[in-house]
């Protein structure tokens, strides 16, 4: 008798212990870059909110960020100090795939549950290896995104007989990214005949680069009826600018940025140009959580967002809390447990559930959407069943 109530005593001492205090989260983005910035915002926002409903076991949540500034070394370094220095409980974000590489040996280090809003690049899973059971990934890898864009360019041109398909031309960003986007282009798209690829790398103005006068040429050159390029926000109206001033028209202009800047939307070279994205504010019109989450993001930040990091990392948050709330705690153990049976109805419209993808066991989002900016905003093209508008095509000639 006395030892069981001794084990009771023990075990209403740890619960009272836990529920003093905060859960710690450690936030690592890239802060200069649009998809950094909101995305930490946005993760402040359901911080903030799940706080205000009452936090999550009689603790409140602290969300500590760090920047990575989308370089390998600062990421790394910021896992370390997040975990020795803040003692953070669990840790959330990334953007860029080479700051998520340089993050990789820390986190195996540490082996803390870790929520991951970027890296696309396939690369970033090899290195982690199967057994990385603590990292859950939630946006799509390169051939995920791959693999959803074909299917979608596909449903389009049967859907919409005057949109013609055949050469694709990749402009891509000299890092992991790009270069992963570059792979899986040329291997979805490539590889069964239909089409005709070809493609070159620039240095992104978010790197130090900002001149596409030779991959726009490149380009031109080649006449594509689908010209994409990949790279960061930084590149989106510097390469529009330089691409109107040599009066490069292809049938369909596409960017493929993690965001797009601020107030992108209200330049006039913005209209009509494709993008791929997992979100857009014309799913408010159809998707009560994504208007509640648009809806608290600009009453507390006065902004609109516009980059998908935001309701992404927005979604992450709330899905660590729930699993924690779930799994009573923070143990590693029993937090992946709770996350294995994640059923989050997200903003981005996706009922998001973890299943293993070709290395890691634990992906979340398998595809994105195909979008386009029409009279300053973008509007859903493709899934067909989730659209806001039909597509505008050709793309018009410059002027």
């Amino acid at each position: 008798m006395k030892k069981a109530f001794a084990i009771v005593a023990a075990l209403l001492v740890a619960a009272s212990a836990f529920a003093q205090g905060t859960i710690k989260i450690g936030g690592i983005w890239p802060l200069s870059d649009i998809t950094g910035k909101q995305g930490s915002m946005a993760a402040q926002l359901a911080v903030a909110e799940i706080n205000a409903a009452g936090g999550v076991l009689g603790k409140q949540l602290e969300l500590v960020v760090v920047d990575d500034e989308l370089k390998a070394d600062k990421a790394a370094a910021a896992v370390e100090k997040l975990v020795t220095v803040d003692n953070v409980d669990v840790l959330v974000g990334g953007m860029g795939s080479g700051a998520e590489l340089g993050k990789i040996p820390a986190f195996k280090k540490y082996g803390k549950v870790v929520m991951s809003t970027g890296a696309a690049s396939y690369t970033v899973e090899n290195a982690l290896g199967a057994d990385a059971n603590w990292y859950f990934h939630l946006h799509p890898w390169d051939y995920n995104q791959g693999a959803s864009y074909a299917e979608g360019w596909d449903a389009i041109q049967a859907t919409y007989k005057n949109v013609k398909i055949k050469k694709i031309f990749l402009a891509y960003e000299e890092g992991a990214f790009g270069k992963a986007s570059w792979d899986a282009t040329k291997k979805l798209f490539g590889e069964s005949g239909r089409y005709v690829i070809d493609g070159a790398p620039f240095k992104s103005a978010a790197l130090g680069g900002g001149d596409y006068a030779a991959v726009l040429e490149a380009a031109k050159d080649f006449k594509p009826d689908l010209y994409l390029w990949a790279g960061y926000d930084a590149d989106a109206l510097p390469m529009l600018e330089q691409a109107k001033a040599m009066k490069f028209s292809p049938g369909i202009y596409l960017g493929a940025p993690p965001g797009w800047p601020i107030g992108f939307g209200t330049s006039k070279l913005s209209a009509n140009v494709m993008l791929y994205g997992m979100w857009a504010p014309a799913m408010n019109d159809t998707n009560k959580a994504s208007k509640k989450f648009y809806d608290g993001f600009v009453k507390k930040f006065k902004e609109e967002p516009q980059t998908y990091f935001a309701p992404l990392s927005y979604s992450a948050i709330y899905i660590l809390a729930d699993a924690i709330k779930a799994a009573g705690g923070t143990d590693t153990a029993a937090l992946i447990k709770a996350l294995e049976a994640t059923k989050y109805d997200s903003p981005l419209g996706e009922v998001i559930t973890f299943t293993k993808s070709n290395v890691i066991a634990h992906q979340g989002i398998k595809r994105q959407k195909i979008l386009q900016w029409q009279n300053g905003r973008q509007e859903v093209i493709w899934p067909l069943e989730a659209k806001t508008s039909t597509p505008v095509y050709p793309f018009p000639k410059w002027k």
